[in-house]
């Protein structure tokens, strides 16, 4: 008999699926930046802290090392069961591991949570220094700021340069910003269904998230982590909107058609299968995210712009010096080929688009471990042997 409650029969939490001060740290460990990181929209953000999670050991001479940057609701938890601190599996559970693409025998893998996140790094739902949550009060955020971030955190882990910076969606967001900010610490690249500035289309599908979370009359302008009850309805909203997008219309028609849910009737009230689908990842996400940096994160992406303040797309294109491969999925609508196209012709280092074949849409590239592992194992040289790692031991961490 199956005893795993479904994500409906999970309590929810009282404001924010967010981790917090005393909850399980599971796998984390933390980066603290010892002073206030500058923002590119002006100001400072003070008392900077990152979650990050590793596996491998970093080899002597520090070569070794991998980056992985999460998308949109995604965290440091790549690879892994479930358990305390981590309510859900690694997200990219087949890929990172001994004997994987990414092969932790071999090379020392890092992934940070990003700045602006809930679990465990610095975001709305964290305590400001001396203070209460942030809240509505946290600062706009960008790409840009978000990699400064990351930056500081391989300097304390003491990696001058990725031997392979890989990234999905927001992720590639982030990986194309480091390639482009720091292309002397950039060996190689793998960029995944991703773009160099964020489309219309793209803000307007995000736009309709937001306002569904900012509708939602327990977000209180963003200031909720007190009052012990979030934006629950607006944030399931938004993720129901959003995993549209994320998939692809054949894939939704061929698993749900017009099926009705169980034995409810949509002629009285009930559900059809698609609409018990939407409603499921509403209610996961609900249970492990929180709405501050759904807000934060989302307008993050949207001012995504790798030629601003650069001379253009083409010419920070031209900065990258990274061996690069650029994959697309071929059924994706919400980020579709040609902007990944545009990325393979711009970038001098990247040969030609790489489709991964998919029926699942945007989703494809968290889906198709498999072929995903194959473009790792083309950049990441799997006959050739990188030096042994050191003994476990990290560099404390300022």
């Amino acid at each position: 008999m199956n005893t795993v409650p479904t994500p409906s029969e999970v309590p929810l939490p009282p404001a924010s699926g967010a981790w917090r001060e005393g909850d399980p740290p599971g796998r984390r460990q933390w980066y603290e930046r010892g002073r206030p990181l500058t923002l590119e929209a002006g100001g400072e953000l003070p008392g900077v802290r990152l979650a990050f999670e590793t596996w491998g050991r970093l080899a002597p001479d520090r070569s070794n090392a991998v980056l992985v940057l999460h998308a949109l609701t995604g965290d440091s938890h790549v690879a892994g069961p479930a358990g305390p601190g981590h309510p859900t599996p690694g997200w990219w559970d087949g890929l990172v591991g001994p004997g994987l693409a990414l092969d932790t025998d071999r090379w020392f893998v890092v992934a940070p949570n990003v700045l602006g996140g809930c679990q465990g790094s610095t975001g709305p739902s964290s305590p400001r220094p001396g203070g209460p949550y942030w809240g509505g009060d946290f600062p706009f955020l960008t790409q840009r700021d978000q990699v400064a971030a990351e930056a500081g955190l391989a300097d304390a882990l003491g990696i001058d340069r990725w031997a392979l910076i890989v990234g999905g969606s927001m992720g590639g967001m982030r990986a194309l910003e480091w390639a482009v900010s720091y292309p002397e610490r950039t060996d190689a690249l793998l960029l995944l269904a991703t773009t160099a500035a964020a489309s219309a289309e793209q803000i307007a599908w995000a736009g309709v998230q937001l306002h569904a979370v900012r509708s939602d009359p327990h977000w209180h302008g963003g200031h909720y982590h007190d009052t012990g009850r979030g934006p629950h309805a607006g944030l399931g909203l938004a993720r129901r909107i959003a995993h549209v997008t994320y998939r692809s219309e054949p894939e939704l028609q061929l698993r749900f058609g017009r099926e009705p849910q169980g034995t409810e009737d949509p002629w009285h009230g009930g559900r059809y299968q698609v609409e018990s689908y939407l409603d499921h990842h509403a209610a996961k996400l609900v249970r492990r995210f929180d709405a501050g940096s759904y807000v934060v994160l989302s307008e993050a992406m949207n001012n995504h712009d790798i030629g601003r303040g650069r001379g253009g797309v083409r010419a920070a294109l031209r900065r990258v010096t990274a061996r690069t491969l650029v994959a697309g999925v071929g059924s994706d609508r919400l980020y579709p080929p040609s902007q990944q196209a545009e990325l393979a012709a711009g970038i001098a280092s990247a040969d030609h688009l790489r489709l991964i074949d998919s029926p699942y849409g945007h989703d494809g590239f968290l889906i198709e471990v498999e072929q995903v592992a194959a473009l790792v194992g083309e950049l990441v040289h799997r006959d050739s042997s990188p030096p042994a790692p050191e003994p476990r031991r990290h560099r404390p961490l300022p």
